[in-house]
C-alpha cells in the first residue's frame, strides 16, 4: 500500500513520501497562483480553482492568501465565500455543504500527530475528514480539527477552535 493509499484511508502515513511532497508542492503553486490573479478577474480564478480542488459548485468565491496540502480532497458547494487566509490542510477530505462564510484567517487542519512519542518522532501522521453541512457561517480565526462534523445551521463564533462535533442549529 503506498503512502497515499494509507493517507487517503485513515492510516498512519508518512508525509514525505516523494508523491506526496509532489501533490502539496503543486498545490501550493497552484495556491500561489491564485493569489495572485488579479482580483476582479474572476473567470481566471474559477478556472484555477477548478484544476485544483476535488469537487466545487457555482458562486465560489475565495479570496487571496488561499492555501491547502493538496487540493483533491476539497469539496465545496454552492454558494461558498472563504475570506483572505483560509488554509485547508486536506490530507483527508473537507466537505463544504451549501452556503458556507468563512472569516479571515480560518484553518482547517485533518491531520494529527500519533500521541505516542516513538511513532510520533518518525514523522507519521493520521488524518480523519472534516465534513461542514450547509448554512455555516464560520467567524474570524476559527480553527476546526480532523475527525469534526460541523451540522447544518451554525454559526461559528471567532476565535473558536473546533476540536469536536456541532449539532445543527447552535452557535457556538
Amino acid at each position: 500500500m503506498t503512502e497515499k493509499e494509507k493517507q487517503q484511508s485513515g492510516e498512519l502515513f508518512d508525509p514525505k513520501d516523494r508523491e506526496l511532497t509532489a501533490d502539496r508542492i503543486n498545490a501550493k503553486k497552484l495556491g500561489d497562483e491564485y493569489s495572485s490573479i488579479i482580483y476582479n478577474d474572476f473567470q481566471k480564478r474559477e478556472r484555477l480553482l477548478d484544476r485544483f480542488v476535488a469537487m466545487k459548485g457555482e458562486n465560489v468565491v475565495i479570496e487571496p492568501g488561499f492555501s491547502c496540502d493538496y487540493g483533491y480532497n476539497i469539496i465545496i458547494g454552492n454558494n461558498f465565500f472563504a475570506d483572505r487566509n483560509c488554509m485547508i490542510a486536506d490530507s483527508a477530505e473537507v466537505i463544504f455543504g451549501d452556503n458556507i462564510f468563512i472569516g479571515p484567517n480560518c484553518t482547517f487542519l485533518t491531520t494529527s500527530r500519533p500521541r505516542d512519542p516513538e511513532t510520533r518522532n518518525k514523522g507519521l501522521m493520521t488524518a480523519k475528514p472534516i465534513k461542514i453541512g450547509s448554512n455555516v457561517d464560520i467567524g474570524a480565526n476559527v480553527t476546526i480539527l480532523g475527525g469534526v462534523t460541523v451540522g447544518d445551521n451554525v454559526v461559528i463564533s471567532a476565535g473558536t477552535v473546533v476540536s469536536g462535533d456541532i449539532p445543527a442549529n447552535t452557535v457556538k
